[in-house]
């Protein structure tokens, strides 16, 4: 990647400031808040005010739609506790709500519609098992499972049709079906994950049926004029940091689904990559140790292996081993801004029509907009980059063409996420570390009472 120096410019981004229509929805730019937040809620998935601050944060700094984080359809789904969910009617108010709010800075607000599986950080009392593809535990932290039965997938199908419906009467502007990263949905589509011998497992078609059910399903629910979008894996990498697992899917594989997708009524694909979250490809960046050693602590009851890997991340030999294991999978460094785009050009290619957005540590505009300008994609997706600069937009709008001060995936605020409110841990950033403490706590003003 070539190293491109802010510059003021006479004009905006072009580009990145052209509106995007999705058929239904139409939003004002290009740069859409990717899927993040942390333990903002209640225990039970109530919403809490915490939550609407946060989001506002970044529809005020001018993205043109935020997605949600991780909002389960199922109590059964959750990845950890304080995450709102979707799962019973009397969650609408709380998003109609926040939705609302969100609109006030003219910008659309798109629920993740998801769904852990075996996945789960830190399971809550009422489910303490993961449900799954497979009845394999999870190979990184021993997240144990079992394999879903038929009446369970119908369950779950009618579970994400009823959350988009939710999702509507709340006034929300679409759905996205979290379908990458090693949640329920990629558990089911990956060949290094599921290992179902029915209708739902063997070749890619009925790996892909249960996705597919899902996507017919919200469209039977809600109609064809509310929009819809599913993140995928692109690759999966399954192999990545244990070399014993397959490999899982290709971009082939992906490619192929996409087409289906398309089929099926959905309006637009949001290219990932991983089989897992974390994983070395996704969110790309550094493994700080220093941090996992603090926070990893949370997760040793929820995983077989959990106790085995907080022990290995404590001892300065293999961690330095496993280290220099996750950044060789990741590979440079100075190649994770735009690490998807080359999966995205050709899912682009194969559905035509609809937009494809990707993802991947965006945060130079020249890179956006020469992306856009090329057909590698229609859109971005941004996580960490905006946590580091919630006005990163605003910024591209005076013609500023990259922060002063950027993102430099660390990724302690990923490691940080189990224990401790999310927002921006690298110390360097800030002119103290009381500064850092107290941006990260801000997402608790303005209070629900006085």
């Amino acid at each position: 990647m070539r190293t491109i120096k802010s510059r003021a410019l006479k004009m905006p981004y072009q580009q990145i400031f052209s509106p995007l229509s999705f058929g239904s929805l139409t939003i004002k730019n290009r740069i859409l808040r990717s899927n993040l937040a942390g333990r903002f809620d209640n225990y039970d998935g109530t919403g809490a005010q915490a939550r609407i601050n946060w989001e506002v944060k970044f529809a005020r700094a001018g993205v043109g739609a935020i997605v949600s984080s991780f909002v389960p359809v199922h109590p059964r789904g959750r990845i950890l506790p304080n995450y709102a969910t979707i799962v019973s009617d009397d969650r609408i108010p709380f998003w109609r709500a926040l939705g609302k709010a969100v609109h006030e800075h003219d910008c659309k607000y798109i629920l993740q519609l998801s769904h852990g599986g075996r996945q789960r950080d830190i399971p809550t009392i009422d489910y303490p098992l993961g449900l799954s593809s497979t009845a394999k535990r999870d190979p990184m932290h021993g997240f144990e499972c079992e394999a879903m039965t038929l009446a369970q997938i119908k369950e779950t199908v009618q579970a994400f049709a009823e959350g988009a419906r939710r999702a509507r009467e709340a006034g929300l502007d679409g759905v996205e079906l979290h379908g990458a990263n090693g949640y329920l949905i990629t558990q089911f589509l990956s060949s290094g994950i599921n290992d179902r011998t029915d209708e739902y497992g063997g070749v890619l078609a009925n790996r892909a049926r249960f996705v597919r059910e899902i996507v017919q399903a919200i469209r039977a629910r809600v109609g064809r004029d509310f929009h819809l979008q599913m993140k995928i894996s692109a690759v999966e990498y399954n192999n990545a940091i244990l070399p014993d697992e397959k490999p899982g899917n290709t971009l082939e594989d992906s490619t192929e689904v996409c087409r289906w997708l398309k089929e099926d009524g959905v309006d637009a694909i949001v290219v990932s990559s991983g089989s897992s979250f974390p994983h070395p490809k996704n969110p790309a960046g550094d493994l700080p140790i220093a941090e996992l050693r603090k926070t990893y602590d949370s997760l040793i009851s929820s995983g077989t292996l959990a106790l085995r890997n907080y022990l290995l991340f404590t001892g300065k030999l293999t961690a330095d081993l496993f280290k220099r294991r996750w950044e060789g999978a990741r590979g440079p460094k100075e190649r994770i801004e735009g690490l998807n785009l080359a999966d995205a050009r050709v899912i682009k290619k194969a559905v035509g029509t609809i937009p494809v957005l990707v993802t991947g540590g965006f945060q130079t505009a020249e890179i956006i907009e020469e992306a856009i300008t090329r057909g590698d994609c229609d859109a971005v997706t941004i996580g960490r980059p905006l946590i580091a600069n919630n006005d990163l937009v605003q910024q591209f709008a005076r013609g500023i063409g990259r922060p002063a001060n950027p993102c430099t995936f660390c990724n302690a605020c990923l490691v940080n996420a189990p224990e401790n409110p999310l927002g921006c841990y690298d110390e360097s950033r800030f002119p103290s570390r009381e500064a850092m403490v107290a941006e990260i706590l801000s997402v608790y003003r303005p209070q629900p009472f006085q």
